[in-house]
């Protein structure tokens, strides 16, 4: 092998006897393999070795859809369950992401990063899924996880020692700094052990020494969005349609790369948390769209690209066998490592004259002379004209005719003498078609090889058929496809020639790679550079389309006419615009309003946007500030939840009891129609008791809620706030009906429509003695209610205090006003302070 001993990274394979088995049926119907490196029966499963593949285009829309990520996970026993390791690798791309984590009963941390990793196959120790004890984790993984492939590994297996030499044997020097992060977490370490293991065994190829990228994965870095947020925000899959560009993802994705694809869905998934990487983005953005020659240049360049990671991926495995296949696609892959390296100076010569500190970055990432090293090293060998093209038989000419004439020598018999049999064949068809007087010409696929087409109508054939010498005639509609014997022979004597071409080919290559493997590591950095350019065009595409606003960050999240940015793209007009705004004095709000005034639809465009700052994106507002949120919580009613039942009330207590054990002050909370699946009373209690607990958190919290006796509890707490979604009354032309007319314009205040059951009732068949009982039993309901709410002069002076004071730690903190406009601020702030201690606001009453 060019890459060096095979022994040095791997166990012979044949001492563990390692061949696939059956899957069987686990808990919750999940699918579980087990190896013969678990305890289980050998069988007969499958595996597709990835180790063909090559590094072509595909769609950026599509690439992040294809699972190809395998996961390890491991728990710790006795004292320390519930601390986790997790190890996974894409197959297409040589990177290894390990995490460790301390997580709580619920396992939420667990669930979201596997739901972001979006996982080809789990693999758990044979311990934690023994049928007769199964762990907690385990449990949850394969019910939240039923289509994913679970296999059981021994738990010997998971060797913190094994995975340490493991790291240390493969991990590039680049990011040797990894042995510091990891050396003490054995967890993570352990299933590192596992999972390479395994990927050598199903890949039936092992990675080369110091080839990969390896990486430590904290969760402090990024925010924290679960996976029924995720769902609830619709940010990267539609609730309705999974293939409805719909989504978040759908709204900000116009990658060109399937790198960038896979970037954007993993930043949306998990936004930063720091704000200077955040603002080093949004610099980057500022100037991609004030500079519209830097624009157009870095898209046309980096729409070139292929799938760099992947061919990265399929450059450090070492085949453990050597197939004609596997010749093919190392061949293929050097063509497209040339390709790539050529893009390399115009991606400089695009990113010269930029002023972003980040681009700037990149650019000096790029001046790498190793770039230029294995460049030159291939075009020794390679011929210039070799190039990446589309087309099966285009491109196996590229790979044929690869390497230079006079190199060797052999190589160039086999290509004169493969040149001289496709000369006969296309010779032979067109003597066929002179035969026959038939239009044919010479057609290839790479399932059928060289074949014959002919377009024709069957009304010119000699009795409506074809000759008798053609076989394996297919036609569609006037087009006929066929072979014949002495072309099958032709075929098989090209395929022949052609292995021989890739076998000599394959050696010459081989030795390439050894010559430049050394320096191949700053692809590592060309696929990142690549990847974070491209989303960051994307952005920039996005803002490009509509009017979004660079947002700022402070301790404030406010919002100036803001509007949901997926229902922009939905709607035939733009969504109406709402304002935002809550501070530590003013962090908990509360909204009302009837059925489908809009309280939904603003809730999810808040958290939107929220996610949207926070990887880079500009936001649809007319200006917009956010506070940092390491969390981000949502619990999203829908309409019709008005007809629930016990396991509906159950989801809601199990999303509500989640977001109570995880939020903290640096959470975004959004909670919508919480208690709805229950009695009135036992809504409003669970509510109330939801709202009081989180009224204790610094985090900034959202609750829509149909019950209004939830209002009055800004009488108590004066960092809660009332708003509500403001509707109109419009009379028929009859004159004799009444009907609601949406504004889906957020007032402060609560709603004014209180009785929206009483006016359903009053437009329906019920008697009207019983419409006026149930009025006058209502009217008295709420007079003891309110009597009991009433507040005091002391309760609204203290309310009073309190705003001023906030306001005024927020002026100390954020003010950029001159000592004279301070001084008419305060005065301003001091004539409220003493109007709102002589007088109730609206609505106390």
């Amino acid at each position: 092998s060019y890459f060096g001993d095979k022994s040095s990274c791997v166990e012979n394979g044949n001492t563990l006897n390692l061949t696939s088995s059956s899957s069987v049926r686990g808990p919750n119907s999940a699918r579980i393999g087990k190896t013969p490196l678990s305890s289980a029966r050998s069988g007969c499963r499958s595996h597709t070795p990835l180790m063909g593949y090559s590094a072509t285009s595909s769609s950026a829309v599509s690439a992040h859809t294809v699972a190809s990520v395998i996961v390890a996970v491991v728990e710790g026993r006795g004292l320390a369950r519930g601390e986790v390791g997790m190890a996974s690798i894409d197959l297409k791309n040589p990177e290894i992401i390990l995490s460790q984590f301390a997580d709580n009963t619920t396992y939420a941390k667990v669930i979201t990063k596997l739901k972001i990793l979006t996982p080809l196959e789990i693999i758990m120790s044979n311990t934690a899924c023994d049928a007769s004890n199964t762990t907690k984790l385990f449990n949850l993984v394969t019910e939240h996880f039923k289509n994913v492939t679970f296999t059981t590994v021994q738990r010997k297996y998971f060797n913190e020692t094994k995975g340490l030499e493991y790291i240390e044997q493969l991990c590039a020097s680049e990011f040797s700094t990894i042995f510091m992060e990891v050396q003490s977490k054995y967890y993570c370490l352990a299933a590192a052990a596992a999972l390479l293991k395994y990927v050598e065994f199903i890949q039936n190829a092992v990675y080369a020494p110091k080839s990969l990228k390896v990486r430590f994965q904290g969760s402090e870095k990024t925010a924290m969005i679960d996976s029924s947020s995720a769902q609830n925000l619709e940010l990267v899959i539609n609730n309705r349609d999974s293939r409805n560009g719909h989504t978040l993802f759908g709204v900000l994705n116009y990658t060109k790369t399937p790198g960038g694809s896979r970037r954007l869905r993993s930043n949306i998934l998990e936004p930063l948390v720091d704000a200077e990487t955040i603002n080093m983005r949004l610099d980057c953005v500022q100037e991609l769209l004030q500079n519209e020659e830097l624009f157009f240049g870095l898209q046309a360049v980096i729409s070139k690209f292929l799938d760099t990671e992947q061919l990265l991926s399929v450059l450090v495995q070492i085949p453990k066998q050597d197939t004609v296949k596997t010749a093919e696609s190392k061949i293929a892959n050097l063509i497209y490592l040339k390709h790539t390296l050529e893009l390399v100076e115009p991606l400089k010569a695009a990113l010269r004259s930029c002023n972003a500190q980040l681009l700037k970055a990149y650019y000096n990432s790029l001046e790498d002379a190793r770039f230029g090293i294995i460049l030159e090293k291939i075009t020794a060998v390679i011929n210039d004209d070799a190039r990446y093209t589309k087309g099966c038989l285009s491109m196996r000419t590229q790979k044929c005719y690869a390497v230079k004439p006079n190199i060797s020598e052999f190589l160039d018999i086999a290509r004169r003498t493969y040149t001289e049999i496709v000369d006969d064949i296309a010779g032979m068809i067109t003597q066929l078609g002179e035969k026959y007087s038939l239009p044919m010409k010479t057609s290839f696929s790479s399932a059928r090889g060289f074949f014959i087409q002919m377009n024709a109508d069957c009304s010119t054939l000699p009795n409506g058929q074809l000759p008798s010498e053609f076989t394996k005639i297919t036609k569609m509609k006037n087009t006929y496809s066929f072979t014949s014997a002495d072309l099958i022979k032709m075929n098989e004597r090209c395929q022949e020639s052609l292995r021989e071409i890739y076998h000599m080919t394959y050696v010459i290559v081989c030795k390439l790679l050894n010559e430049i493997y050394e320096h191949i590591h700053c692809l590592y950095k060309l696929s990142d550079i690549v990847s974070m350019v491209d989303m960051l065009l994307s952005f920039a595409h996005a803002c490009t389309l509509s009017d979004y606003v660079r947002p700022e960050f402070t301790d404030t999240l406010a919002i100036k006419q803001g509007w949901h940015p997926i229902l922009e793209k939905i709607a035939m007009d733009k969504p109406v615009s709402n304002n935002t705004y809550l501070t530590e004095g003013n962090n908990f709000v509360i909204i009302t309003g009837p059925n489908m005034s809009g309280k939904s639809t603003y809730l999810k465009q808040i958290a939107l946007c929220q996610i949207m700052a926070q990887i880079g994106s500009y936001v649809p507002a007319e200006y917009c500030s956010f506070r940092i949120a390491e969390q981000i919580f949502t619990r999203i009613g829908m309409d019709d939840d008005i007809e629930t039942n016990a396991s509906t009330f159950m989801k809601e207590m199990k999303e509500i009891t989640y977001i109570i054990q995880n939020a903290n002050d640096k959470s975004l909370i959004i909670i919508d129609e919480l208690g709805r699946g229950t009695s009135a009373e036992e809504g409003i209690g669970i509510c109330y008791a939801a709202c009081e607990y989180l009224l204790n958190l610094k985090g900034f919290t959202l609750f829509a809620t149909h019950f209004l006796e939830l209002c009055h509890i800004d009488a108590l707490y004066p960092n809660v706030e009332n708003y509500h979604f403001e509707v109109q009354h419009v009379r028929s032309s009859a004159g004799n009906k009444e009907k609601i007319a949406y504004t889906y314009t957020l007032s402060k205040g609560y709603t004014e429509e209180k009785n929206y059951g009483l006016k359903a009732a009053e437009v329906s068949s019920l008697p009207l003695s019983i419409i006026l009982d149930a009025k006058e039993i209502t009217n008295h309901i709420a007079q003891q209610i309110l009597h009991r709410q009433k507040r005091t002069p002391e309760m609204v002076k203290q309310r009073a205090a309190y705003h001023l004071a906030m306001r005024l730690v927020q002026t100390a903190r954020n003010s950029r006003l001159d000592p004279d406009s301070l001084r008419v601020y305060l005065q301003a702030l001091k004539k409220k302070f003493e109007a709102s201690c002589r007088a109730p606001g609206k609505n106390d009453e």
